[in-house]
Order: structure tokens, then sequence, then C-alpha cells
């Protein structure tokens, strides 16, 4: 093991107790990871399929993308050949494409070696379909192509079988040619298109640096003014991934993250621990999240109306939320709102229920709701609760799993509540959450 990347003082005490604070919020969740192939040829990868495997054993639903740049680099100097392009991102000609071929097929061997050794199911599919990019700026790009579709419903498929999807770089055109695409494109599209909570692009560099200093936890909008005004120069090859990154946070995925593979630990820590070890950029989600105002009242009732007829939330006629509407959050999405929810405060505990949580049918399975709750958490927090109580007939999976609420009992509501609570008679499960 290489010491300069693996000294005991950067591991972290990410410990059994620590990880399993994250368990209810990542179970089920996606995330992609993209292992570069400069990694995949370092000593240190069986660690980092090691972490993969602990990440499986929590019900974390993985998907792999691997590289192939650092081998096609290698091979072609090794027989004496030119390579019109090592990554897919220019034009691929023949030779190039052959060696292309020759890699990949090898580097995806080695990766289900490795992960077989951890005791992990692999699968190599033919799930992402491509097209020729074509000419560009009148240069033809030969074998070089681009996602034309993604079968959502096999990797689903792969996921309930307990299988972890291997995505190679050469992927084929309808007619079924050989094509060569650009694996950390690959990463976000696939991120983008399964929903992906993480992206984690896992390489043999350091996170991003900004004037000598690492970056840690970026914004987009930082994100983005980096690449437009960086006064140090981003390495070629993060900056590939740095744009992704933004590309995948854009197309909904809540957080991308940049680690070098190398340092033991790096994904767990970076993943279980609050500070983390690489360069971690995150959505701003939460500025579509707002207060209402008497202008949503009617919005807010036409999105609730289905929740109430499938009895999912109590009745709220539209005057009665006008009266309450100081208590109503909103996400809102190009001007129109497709999510809302409750904070009712009691006075007399420092606790607030979180109430009327919907979103719109078209936006679930989005994160919208679990980032609705959270800052619907930060928000009580800030107004000086200490605790959080929902309520709740149908969504229990939900504030449990995804959102971290744990099972209560009548005795955690507030007096006045616990009578409301009986005379609703609706049953309701009690989740609470200490902030």
């Amino acid at each position: 093991m290489n010491t300069e990347h693996s000294s005991e003082a950067e591991i972290r005490p990410t410990d059994l107790r620590g990880i399993l604070r994250y368990v209810p919020m990542f179970r089920d969740q996606v995330f992609v990871i993209a292992l570069d192939g400069a990694l995949l040829s370092h000593e240190s990868i069986q660690n980092v399929l090691l972490d993969i495997a602990v990440l499986r054993s929590l019900n974390i639903r993985v998907v792999l993308v691997h590289g192939i740049g650092a081998q096609m680099k290698l091979e072609a100097a090794s027989r004496g050949l030119y390579l019109s392009d090592a990554h897919g991102e220019g034009p691929t000609d023949e030779q190039t494409l052959d060696i292309a071929l020759r890699v990949a097929t090898l580097t995806s061997h080695q990766l289900m070696q490795g992960l077989t050794r951890v005791g992990l199911r692999g699968m190599l599919t033919n799930a992402v379909r491509a097209t020729e990019v074509g000419v560009v700026h009148g240069i033809d790009q030969g074998a070089t192509g681009k996602i034309d579709k993604i079968d959502r419903p096999l990797f689903q498929t792969l996921f309930t079988t307990d299988c972890v999807p291997v995505i190679s770089p050469i992927a084929f055109s309808r007619e079924g040619q050989n094509l060569r695409l650009n694996s950390d494109h690959l990463a976000s599209a696939l991120a983008g298109a399964l929903s992906a909570s993480k992206l984690i692009f896992m390489t043999t560099e350091s996170g991003l640096q900004i004037e000598g200093s690492p970056a840690t936890n970026l914004p987009l909008q930082s994100v983005e003014q980096l690449l437009e005004n960086a006064s140090d120069p981003i390495p070629p090859r993060l900056l590939s991934k740095v744009r992704e990154t933004v590309r995948a946070i854009k197309s909904g995925v809540p957080r991308a993250h940049i680690l070098d593979g190398r340092t033991f630990g790096a994904l767990l820590n970076e993943i279980f621990d609050k500070v983390g070890v690489g360069t971690m950029v995150y959505s701003n989600a939460y500025q579509s999240i707002r207060q209402a105002t008497d202008e949503d009242a009617t919005a807010i009732y036409n999105i609730t109306r289905n929740a109430v007829k499938s009895e999912a939330l109590k009745p709220l006629e539209r005057d009665a939320i006008l009266a309450a509407i100081d208590e109503f959050l909103v996400f809102e999405i190009d001007g129109s709102i497709v999510a809302c929810a409750r904070l009712i405060a009691f006075d007399k505990r420092n606790i607030f229920e979180l109430a009327s949580v919907f979103v719109q049918s078209f936006y679930q399975q989005r994160g919208v709701g679990r980032t609705m709750v959270a800052f619907a958490c930060e928000e009580a927090k800030q107004r000086g609760a200490k605790q959080l109580f929902a309520l709740s007939t149908q969504a229990s999976p939900f504030f449990q799993r995804v959102c971290g609420f744990s099972q209560g009992s009548t005795a955690d509501l507030p007096g006045e509540r616990q009578q409301t609570y009986k005379l609703d008679a609706r049953n309701s499960r009690i989740w609470v959450k200490n902030l």
C-alpha cells in the first residue's frame, strides 16, 4: 500500500455507530461511482471495492462505470501505436477503437474479478445504447459515440436481483456498432437517468483546489463560477469531471463528489463523515423552497386533494389553509408549486409538528420530498425546536428510511396534540426526530 496516500492520520472515525446514522437516509438510494482507469490500475483498488461492498451491505444500490484512458495509453505505448484520442472526447479512428476494445474487455474482466473477491455479484450489460457523434466543426469523429438511450427497467431489474451493474465506456449502436464513450459523461448521464442521490468520481488526484487550498463543500454556483473564472488552471482530467458534476446536478442529482481513491477509506469517509476527504458539490434545491403566501392557498389545496381522497392526508379546506398560511412551506419549480409541508409550533415544549407533506405525483421519486423534509427540519431548528414529530398513515417508510425519523408513541406528543390525535381516530403512526 502506498503510505503517501494511506497514513493512519487520514482515516476519520467512521465507526459503525456513525455509519448507522446514515443508513435510513441512504437505504435503496442509487449511487453512481465512476472509477478512473488510472485508479483501476493502482494497488488501492481492492480497498475501494471493499468500501463498495460495505455500501451494498447497507442496501445502497451501486452502479459502477469504469474508464480506460490510462490503459489505452499504456497499450498504445507498448505497441508503438498512435491514439487519435484516449478519453472518448475527440475523434476515434479504427486503430484507437481496436485498442479501446482490447483494454475495455480486460479492464471489465479485472473489475468483475475484484467484485468477486469482495463477495459482490456484478453484471456487464448493454443497458446503454449509443449513436455516432458524427461530424463536429468539419471533423468526422469516427467511432466516438454519444448516449442514445438508457434502459432504466433493466437497471431496476438488476437492483432487485442484488447485482452491481458494471458499465464499460464501449457501447453499441442500434445496429450493434462499437462506439467509444467518455466515461465521465457516461457516469453523469446515468446518475441523472437513474435519479441517483450521489455521483462519485474516484480518481488518482485530489479534489478541487481554490487558491492553493482544498475545496471541500461547494454549491453549484461556485463551481460554475470557478469554471468561468478559474485563476488556477484545473488539471485536464479533473476538468472533465468538474464539468460533468455540474451537468449531473443540473439534471437533478443532489450531490456529486470528486475524491482520491488512493486514500485508504476515502469512499466511506466521504459519505459517512461530516467533513469528508474530497470535494463535494451540492445543488441549491433549498432555494426552491419558500414561505407560503396567501396567493398559494389555492395551489396547496389543489395539490393535496388527491392525498386527501386516498386518506394519506387529513382533509384541508382552502379557507383553513389560508388561515394557517404562515405555517406552510412550498417547493416551487418554474413558477409552479410542486410540493408543500406545514410546520406547527407548540409553545410549551420546544417541539414542532411536521404536517401536510405532499409532493405532486410527477415529481415523486426525485428527491423533492426528502429535500422538503430536510429543509423543514432546519427551519424548525432555527426557530428553537429540539424535536420534530410527524403523524402518518401511509408514508411511514418515507419518514423512517429516507428522512431518518424514529418511531414514537403518544407520550412523545404535546398534551394538546394527544387530545386531537385521539379525536382524529386515524390511528396514525408517530414519527419523531431529535434536532
